[in-house]
């Protein structure tokens, strides 16, 4: 499927390996550069395919965009002297298409629209995306003599290579900037990004809650407290001032400044400041571009050549208008991103019930979101009295990290304190009670659960009775160090309607200052790697920690298993009294 927008810029399908390749231009930028270039210029994809020509190319040719686009340009337009077409093995724009290298030709002919040969020279230099070879970009102007042409032809491909090198500089900052939805890593990889392959020194400033503050400064290794000083809330930009900072913040277009424009006196404490910041770092030629568009304004992006370094031009201060625009979208994605994760947390935190104090006994919980994601899961925990005196414990997880996972999550979690509650009874009969009432409360699919009950005299001795719906099994750690994971007890999922009841019950004696650990999966499951390895870990680090009070036990046993975690993290421990 070929499609054509302004300025001659397409959008094809990579046939390459069935694999659809999507090439589009910027809006101004790019559309500008072709539209300007005298000299013909294609870009083809991986397998070959034109995928965007400009208006010198169409008027080489005499063929029209919409004619070209999508057309192999090997078959289409590639000639011998002689006007044969040449094999593909032997074609060296194709050769070089392969490896991913840059190449050049002399002597060869495009096959005009109207059928007649025009002799070109050409020059081809490779695009890559991903640290790979995606395209290539062909440059192409008709063959003559003389110096004049020469010059051309050596103009030509020095803006080619510039053109090419502003491309992929674009698509990597985009590539770097998608990797992550935090504002404060985003912003670091973008200053470290820039300094110093396009300036000597960045700064980010973001409009945040009314106010103006400078977040990051970004400069050459060694000048760290320097960069630090410069952080921080700025003064107010006041509209009425004329500084550049000013006027980008308030939605004026990208600014070039030489070194007059910097010692202008400043009109505003804003300006002051940025005035301060620029004669501190020796500054010769300076780019402000906002982040964002027009009609919504993130921040700014200050740019920063000294003197030893070659000053901004307009092509330079183009490329940051159009790294601005998306650093401006990606940080507008990353503060709704935080605002949906704030309330998604907030909800889960509702949802789990707050911990009796059941006596002698202590109990403790924690709750862990998965670190990429904005929607609450199905992770929870709970304990409660029951009417016999005993205590409940549970931990469960609902298949599914969403909305409805949370909507189960909520709707089991309430109908398992009603039955634990309705009935005394061993935890299994519990389990298949709740287990037969799913289809009636929930449109939970399938779930996970541990339930136990914690028996005892005021003064001991303590027994644990539990029942495990397919969930991880708890962890019982001795004061002595000893930690064991009670594998006893396994019975199906909630929802695999393969039973006829009758689920296992376990007991264990709970030794004075013993804690038990109920977790969720995420504790121990990390992609890639093995559960049981994960499992073992754990009782290592349950082990170490034995003798450490409860919060701090909690706390050091999910800093030391969740770092390479990517789901939710529920646990519940119990300690008992020596």
């Amino acid at each position: 499927m070929t499609t054509v927008v302004d300025g001659g810029i397409g959008v094809v399908q990579d046939a390459a390996g069935g694999e659809g390749r999507r090439w589009a231009a910027e809006p101004t930028f790019w559309r500008e550069v072709f539209d300007q270039l005298g000299a013909g210029l294609a870009v083809v994809d991986s397998s070959g395919l034109i995928v965007a020509v400009n208006p010198a190319a169409e008027e080489l040719l005499d063929r029209t965009a919409a004619a070209m686009v999508g057309e192999d340009f090997h078959t289409l337009l590639h000639r011998r002297a002689d006007g044969t077409t040449a094999p593909r093995e032997r074609c060296p724009l194709l050769a070089a298409l392969a490896r991913g290298a840059p190449a050049h030709g002399e002597g060869d002919g495009f096959l005009r629209g109207d059928g007649r040969l025009v002799p070109v020279s050409w020059s081809g230099a490779p695009l890559r995306g991903d640290g790979r070879a995606v395209g290539m970009t062909v440059l192409f102007t008709r063959a003559g003599v003389g110096r004049e042409t020469s010059e051309d032809r050596a103009a030509h491909a020095t803006a080619l290579e510039d053109l090419t090198g502003r491309m992929a500089l674009v698509a990597e900052v985009t590539a770097l900037l998608a990797q992550t939805l935090d504002t404060d890593e985003a912003l670091d990889r973008l200053g470290r990004f820039l300094v110093p392959r396009t300036a000597d020194w960045a700064a980010v400033d973001l409009r945040v809650e009314g106010e103006v503050r400078r977040v990051a400064v970004i400069g050459p290794k060694g000048r760290d407290t320097e960069r630090e000083a410069w952080q921080g809330t700025l003064p107010a930009a006041v509209e009425r001032s004329r500084s550049p900072l000013v006027r980008v913040l308030h939605g004026g277009e990208p600014v070039l400044l030489g070194p007059g424009e910097i010692a202008a006196p400043p009109d505003s404490p804003l300006a002051a400041v940025q005035a301060g910041f620029l004669r501190s770092l020796g500054a010769a030629s300076v780019v402000i571009v906002p982040l964002g568009t027009a009609r919504r304004v993130t921040g700014a992006l200050t740019l920063v050549r000294t003197g030893a370094t070659p000053p901004f031009d307009a092509a330079d201060l183009a490329l940051a208008g159009d790294i601005g625009r998306r650093a401006g979208m990606v940080i507008d994605n990353a503060r709704l991103f935080g605002r949906q994760r704030e309330i998604a947390e907030a909800m889960q935190r509702n949802l789990l019930a707050s911990l009796p104090r059941p006596g002698p006994l202590r109990l403790t919980a924690r709750y862990q979101p998965a670190p990429v994601g904005s929607q609450v899961g199905g992770d929870w925990y709970d304990a409660f009295l029951l009417r016999d005196g005993a205590t409940a414990l549970v931990i469960g997880d609902v298949v599914g990290h969403d909305l409805t996972a949370a909507a189960g999550m909520a709707q089991l979690h309430g109908m398992l304190r009603v039955l634990a509650w309705d009935r005394t009874g061993p935890p299994s009969a519990v389990v298949d009670r709740l287990d037969d009432a799913i289809p009636a409360i929930t449109d939970v699919p399938m779930a996970t659960l541990v339930l136990a009950r914690v028996e005892g005299a005021e003064n001991g001795p303590w027994q644990l009775r539990w029942t495990s719906a397919g969930h991880p099994p708890p962890l019982l750690v001795t004061p002595d160090g000893h930690a064991e994971h009670l594998e006893q007890g396994q019975g199906l999922l909630l929802g695999t309607r393969l039973g006829d009841g009758g689920r296992p019950d376990a007991t264990t004696p709970l030794p004075p200052g013993a804690t038990l650990l109920l977790y969720t999966d995420g504790l121990v499951e990390v992609p890639g790697t093995d559960l049981g390895a994960g499992m073992e870990r754990l009782r290592r680090h349950a082990a170490a920690l034995a003798r450490h009070p409860l919060d701090e036990f909690c706390d050091q046993v999910l800093a030391r298993m969740s770092s390479d975690s990517t789901d939710d993290i529920a646990l519940l421990a119990l300690r008992i009294p020596h």
